[in-house]
Formats: structure tokens, C-alpha cells, sequence
């Protein structure tokens, strides 16, 4: 059923929790009246149709991925400049490496991270990633019940990436502690003690990691950060810690709440769908189709932001040079104009791949192979070994924990029975 457009743009807020935890009505709204708006309360600009979106992800020139808190201009203000000097005082300043540049700077480490992220790399480790979503599965089979978000969706990424790190499964949760923080200040504002908490935790993950990074330096295992360490050729110089800390900084938090909300939101919509599952079971060829359409229909990232380098006019608005552009995946992947009835979830759906969950362009994600078999891995496993999955209650509302770019889910609590 369509979402139906009921208030005005100018009724809602996307810094309302509420809002970001359900924003399809929002997003329905400014497609109809206004697909590029100002946000009044921060001056942000949200691109809400798909062939504006794609053209500002291609267009780096015009759309700079180097977004930095340094200046202030972010959504934590001056705290954020401050949250930059406590990190530069006592661990190792944010440079801009992977996700914060722009070409040619940017292909450099998109080079080096193309290496490691292998087609080839991917569909050697499928045994792998098989076994860890069985082993999680094992664990709690036998109890009828879980809590899908925390003893399934979070572990499954979180094992994998602690693991190609070089680290042990014991550390999950203390990388998804990581994890948190470092997507924190993306997600609301914060008092000036919880920014100094967060850059705590942060810091204890710098100082954990380069002794790490030292001891992959001289003794290499073939691991993820080996691989970074030693991915430089002859020619080239190797990355520095300040580098290494920033990607470590991406993979880690990319690698936990992006692939956690895909594996949650799938289930999800398969509880309120009953009747796709049981399609599912029967054909499991039909997983990687519903899998990227439970990632247009649910984007595990709502949005991310740009800044624009001169003035540019975009679908009729004139964006001032120096002006912060937020990405608004989640809208684009329900825009009427490039998917027929964008909020009915349907897994025959013959544009779903042309979601634009990973991004576009230069920026397009590097982990995207190794997200999608994840969650192919995960639902061919929960499909095999458990029947007659419900919910165990109803969802809190609002269902999501605050978050500005993200849709982290609170809690899933399940009941089945073991096939």
C-alpha cells in the first residue's frame, strides 16, 4: 500500500526520533512538494529523489566527500571541533583517508582496499561465512527463542570483520562498543561529558589497534590488517598509523551497524510477511532477490553527507558553495519515479537491483560483495534450521534507536522451532 502524503513537509522533522525511526511518509511528502529541502533546524540539504542522488554521488567535484568536524559546520558544532582536539592530543588525528576524499586522492586507498576486498577473496571465504552464521544459529537453537538483533544480526558481521582483522570472536563485543562510538556523533547531538566519553572509547580502540598494527608490521598472518599494513607496492609508500587508523576506523564501523540493520530489517520483513518466507523456503534461488529488495525497501543507511565546493542548482534549489548535502538513500530507494509502487515490499521486483543501498560512483561501497553474501549466508541458514518464526511480542515503539543516518533496530525477540 502506498504511504499516503497526509501533512506538509514543513509538519515533520527529521530530528525527531519518531520521524527517523518511520521516515517513508517524510520522504513520500518532499518527493511529492519539495525533493530537495533545507532542514531548518540544521541548514542541511536533503536529496531525496534517486537521479539527483546518483548524480550528486557521481559528481565529486561539484559534491566533496571531505566532510570534516574540524570546522564546526557539522551536526555537533563546536563540540565536534573539540571531540577533533581530544583525539589529536592523546591518539592519532583524524586524516582523510578512504570515505572523507575525493579523486584523484581517494583512488589511491580504493586501490589498496580493492585488493583486499576481492571478488575472489569473497567466494573463498563462503564456507566460512556459512559456518559462522550455523555456529551462531547453534547457540541458541535448542532455547526456541532468541534476540535476533543482539544474539544473531550484530554477532554475524561483527564475527566475521573481528576475525579478518587478525582478532578473536571474544572481542565482538567489545568491537561493537567500538563500533557505536564511532558512528556516535554521526547520529544526534551530544553534551560536552558524553562527546569526552565517546572520545574515550575511541581512543582506547587507536591505542588497542596500533599495537596491532605493529606486531602485523613484523610478523604478517594474512589477515585484513596484515593485508593493509603490507598493501603498498613497490613503489608506493606504505600507509602511515594516522592512515591505518582511519580506515580501521571505516571498516570497523561499516563492517558492525550497515550488514547488523540489512540481516535485522530482513527478518523483519519477513515476519510481517509470512507468506515471502514461506516462497523462500521453497525456493531458495529467490534469497539474493529478496535480498536486494529488502535492502531498497529498508536502507541500512538512510543518508550520508556531502559539501558542495561551488553554488549549485539541483532540481530547481540553489544550493550555496560550503553547504552540507545530506544523501538520502532510504528516499531515493522509494522514489515513485524509478520503482513502481516504491513502498510495497515484493521480491519480484524487477529493478531491485538497482537499489542504491551501497552508493554509486567512486564512493560505491567496498565491502558491498562481502555484505550481500552475508546476508544470503544468514537467511539460507535461519530458513534450513528454523520453522514457524514469530515474534515473541510487539516491537517498542518508536522501533529504531535515534539515529541520523541510520536505522539501528532496538530489538527483535523471536520464538520458532527447530527444524
Amino acid at each position: 500500500m502506498e504511504a499516503a502524503v497526509k501533512r506538509r513537509v514543513e509538519d515533520y522533522s527529521l530530528m525527531d526520533h519518531a520521524t527517523q525511526s518511520d521516515p517513508f511518509e517524510f520522504y513520500a511528502a518532499l518527493h511529492e512538494q519539495c525533493p530537495v529541502y533545507r532542514m531548518p533546524e540544521t541548514g542541511f540539504y536533503m536529496v531525496t529523489r534517486y537521479d539527483d542522488l546518483r548524480q550528486v554521488l557521481k559528481d565529486t567535484d561539484t559534491f566533496s566527500n571531505d566532510v570534516s568536524a574540524k570546522d564546526g559546520k557539522g551536526l555537533q558544532g563546536d563540540l565536534g571541533v573539540l571531540y577533533e582536539e581530544i583525539i589529536a592530543e592523546r591518539g592519532w588525528a583524524h586524516v582523510q583517508t578512504l570515505q572523507r576524499t575525493d579523486p584523484p586522492e581517494h583512488s589511491r586507498y580504493r586501490k589498496l582496499l580493492d585488493r583486499v576486498f576481492t571478488a575472489r577473496r569473497v567466494r573463498e571465504m563462503l564456507p566460512y561465512v556459512d559456518q559462522v552464521a550455523n555456529d551462531l544459529i547453534e547457540s541458541w537453537i535448542d532455547d526456541g527463542r532468541c534476540e535476533f538483533n543482539s544474539q544473531f544480526a550484530m554477532p554475524m558481521p561483527g564475527i566475521i570483520i573481528a576475525e579478518q582483522l587478525g582478532l578473536g570472536r571474544k572481542d565482538v563485543a567489545r568491537f561493537k562498543r567500538w563500533a557505536d562510538a564511532l558512528i556516535a556523533l554521526s547520529i544526534r547531538k551530544w553534551s560536552e561529558p558524553e562527546i569526552r566519553q565517546i572520545a574515550e572509547t575511541e581512543l582506547e580502540m587507536q591505542h588497542y589497534l596500533f599495537d596491532v598494527f605493529e606486531d602485523r608490521r613484523k610478523n604478517p598472518t594474512g589477515d585484513l590488517i596484515s593485508a593493509l599494513v603490507h598493501a603498498h607496492g613497490d613503489d608506493e609508500e606504505p600507509l602511515s598509523m594516522h592512515e591505518l587508523q582511519n580506515l580501521m576506523h571505516q571498516l570497523i564501523s561499516g563492517g558492525f551497524e550497515t550488514t547488523q540493520s540489512a540481516i535485522a530489517h530482513g527478518l523483519w520483513l519477513l515476519l510481517r510477511h509470512p507468506e515471502t518466507m514461506q516462497r523462500l523456503r521453497g525456493d531458495m534461488s529467490l534469497i539474493k532477490p529478496f535480498c536486494e529488495e529488502a535492502m531498497r525497501i529498508e536502507s541500512p543507511v538512510q543518508g550520508l553527507a556531502r559539501k558542495t565546493t561551488r553554488d549549485v542548482e539541483l532540481n530547481g534549489t540553489l544550493i550555496p558553495a560550503g553547504s552540507l548535502v545530506l544523501t538520502r538513500y532510504g528516499a531515493a530507494n522509494r522514489d515513485p519515479e524509478k520503482f513502481e509502487c516504491p513502498h510495497l515490499f515484493d521480491i519480484d521486483r524487477k529493478n531491485a537491483g538497482a537499489q542504491i543501498a551501497f552508493g554509486a560512483g567512486a564512493h560505491f561501497c567496498v565491502g558491498a560483495s562481502l555484505a550481500r553474501q552475508e546476508m544470503v549466508s544468514s537467511f539460507t541458514a535461519l530458513l534450513t534450521r528454523l520453522d514457524d518464526i514469530r515474534l515473541e511480542h510487539d516491537l517498542p515503539q518508536p522501533v529504531h534507536n535515534p539515529s541520523l543516518y541510520f536505522m539501528p533496530m532496538k530489538e527483535l525477540p523471536i520464538t520458532f522451532k527447530k527444524r
